[in-house]
């Protein structure tokens, strides 16, 4: 079994529950979305998906949701989770990003790539699954593709495990200079990529999208968001659109945790 698709079939609660825990990364996340995508109808290829949080938010808003992912038993507790709440959700379809279902082609209105971008270890895979997003959707489509940013881990490690970085040097040398960082026995997340958030734009490019926007997701609350995730009502409102507004500040990228790039199909 591929280890990334053994580590979400680990973890789907968690994974689901993971947005819980991190409120303003889901709100603002859901802001863009709205923000830029058509109005609904429409239909969306929500690519590594997981348990399917975005997949159900964007079925309520009446769009047309196919949720694809590695992860057997993150699909089946999306279905779960649908159901729960009277939703019906297709059936979701196993596969990968970068080789989705050759009937796709320029199906879709939107892709939502946010997630395998995430563990794609090369620049070629990487290319790989932008191609296949830019493939699936019609001329003029949407593309949402998420990246964890380089620091993030750093920024775990000093909070968490600070002697890492001389107990593994070469694999801190490749954390910080490539982005990469290989599972190992003891890994608590599969093989993992971490961008630079200058290479975000030239990799979409790539593929064959124009960019409307980078949004650094946390806004300024990245490893400081513990207070602010548990507010409610009118200041957690007010929290969420001060994020949001922040999202765009480039002055920012590098300092949060994810970086969502919005672009369209050229």
């Amino acid at each position: 079994m591929n280890p990334v698709e053994d580590h979400y079939d680990r973890n789907a609660e968690r994974e689901w529950e993971r947005l819980e825990r991190h409120r303003t990364e889901y709100a603002v996340t859901c802001r863009i979305l709205r923000e830029h995508l058509p109005d609904p109808p429409g239909r969306i290829l929500d690519v590594g998906g997981g348990p399917g949080r975005y997949a159900i938010h964007l079925t309520e808003r009446g769009y047309r949701v196919v949720l694809l992912d590695l992860s057997r038993a993150s699909l089946d507790l999306a279905l779960e989770k649908a159901t729960a709440r009277g939703i019906y959700l297709p059936p979701p379809v196993q596969g990968d990003a970068t080789a989705l279902p050759a009937e796709y082609s320029e199906q879709f209105d939107a892709v939502l790539l946010m997630g395998p971008l995430y563990h794609l270890l090369t620049a070629e895979a990487r290319l790989a699954a932008v191609r296949e997003a830019h493939r699936v959707l019609r001329p003029g489509g949407y593309l949402f593709a998420s990246f964890i940013t380089r620091f993030a881990p750093l920024r775990d490690l000093a909070a968490h495990s600070p002697a890492w970085i001389l107990q593994h040097p070469e694999r801190y040398r490749q954390l910080l200079d490539e982005g990469v960082n290989p599972a190992y026995e003891s890994s608590a997340f599969p093989d993992s990529y971490f961008v630079h958030p200058d290479d975000v734009a030239p990799l979409l490019a790539e593929g064959g999208f124009t960019p409307l926007a980078i949004h650094a997701v946390e806004g300024i609350v990245a490893g400081h968001e513990e207070t602010v995730n548990a507010l409610e009502g009118e200041l957690w409102d007010a929290w969420v659109a001060l994020n949001y507004r922040l999202s765009r500040e480039p002055s920012l990228f590098g300092a949060a945790d994810h970086l969502l790039f919005v672009g369209v199909r050229m």
